[in-house]
Order: structure tokens, then C-alpha cells, then sequence
């Protein structure tokens, strides 16, 4: 009976973090909308993004003790995939932390948006799953509070203007 129960509870409020029995469909870790080819929101889980090819960048942040690396998606190739017709991101986070950042910084400065961590999948307690990230220690005007405030960590919506 209490097993019939919680079978229940589970199928009526589903079981955090898990995926469902049956679910057919990979979780969506990204929507990028606004001036796009098409016009319409594109979904992305994570396989997805995987699949546009991937960069690694390897810095210090202020978020982290030493040296770091970071692997992802080349944001270039992302807003070529989504065909961006902007030339500003609005970048939010789960919490609905937002920041505006310049299309023209990822051919300049070869910014990602980071799915792993020194080669572990980010979770969202590490700022992930997704994080837009810059080679801070590339370039010095990298390493300063403009660049910081772009590097958006749990990135969840991307808005292109």
C-alpha cells in the first residue's frame, strides 16, 4: 500500500532531477530567441550544443582558485547556428540574473559558453549547466569587471537583439 503510494506521488509530481519513466524527450538546457532566421525560439539540450563543435579555454577567474579549463561551444558558432541578426545578447541565468553582452566578443576574444568543468559536466550548484566564458587571462582589458559581468554562469535563456 505505502509503496502504491509514493508510485503515486511520483507519477503526479514527478521525482526532481530524475528524468520519467517513458520520457522520450532530452531536457532543453538553453532557448536562444529574438532576431533570428526564422523568427522563431530554437531549444537546445545539451547533445545538441555538443554537436556544433566544441573549444577549450583554459584562465583564471574570480570565481575559482587557479588556473581552470573550460570546454564548450564556440558562442560564434552557436549565434551561425541559430542565425543571430543582432548585434547585442541578453544572456539570463536561472536565478533571472541577466547581462547584455556584444555579438562582436566572440570572434575578438573567442568566448564560449561552457558546459564542462576541468572535464566534469557543470551542475547547476558549480554555476552550471551552461556558462558563458572569456579567456580572462588572454588579454589584460579581459580581466576587469566589464568582462566579468558577462561571464553569465547557469545560463538557461538567450535573447538576440
Amino acid at each position: 500500500m505505502f509503496r502504491t503510494f509514493c508510485m503515486v506521488l511520483v507519477s503526479l509530481f514527478g521525482f526532481s532531477g530524475m528524468p520519467s519513466a517513458g520520457a522520450a524527450e532530452p531536457e532543453v538546457v538553453l532557448t536562444v530567441e529574438g532576431e533570428l532566421e526564422g523568427g522563431k525560439p530554437v531549444d537546445f539540450t545539451m547533445a545538441e550544443l555538443e554537436a556544433l563543435g566544441s573549444a577549450t579555454i583554459r584562465t583564471t577567474t574570480p570565481w575559482h582558485d587557479g588556473v581552470q579549463t573550460f570546454e564548450g561551444v564556440p558562442m560564434a558558432a552557436l549565434m551561425k547556428k541559430v542565425g543571430a541578426n543582432g548585434s547585442l545578447l541578453y544572456v539570463v541565468a536561472l536565478n533571472d540574473y541577466s547581462s547584455e553582452v556584444p555579438i562582436a566578443d566572440f570572434e575578438e576574444h573567442g568566448v564560449i559558453l561552457a558546459y564542462k568543468l576541468n572535464g566534469e559536466y557543470m551542475k547547476v550548484v558549480d554555476k552550471g549547466p551552461l556558462f558563458v566564458m572569456y579567456p580572462f587571462d588572454d588579454k589584460e582589458e579581459l580581466s576587469s569587471e566589464l568582462y566579468y559581468t558577462r561571464a553569465v554562469w547557469q545560463v538557461r535563456k538567450i535573447t538576440v537583439e
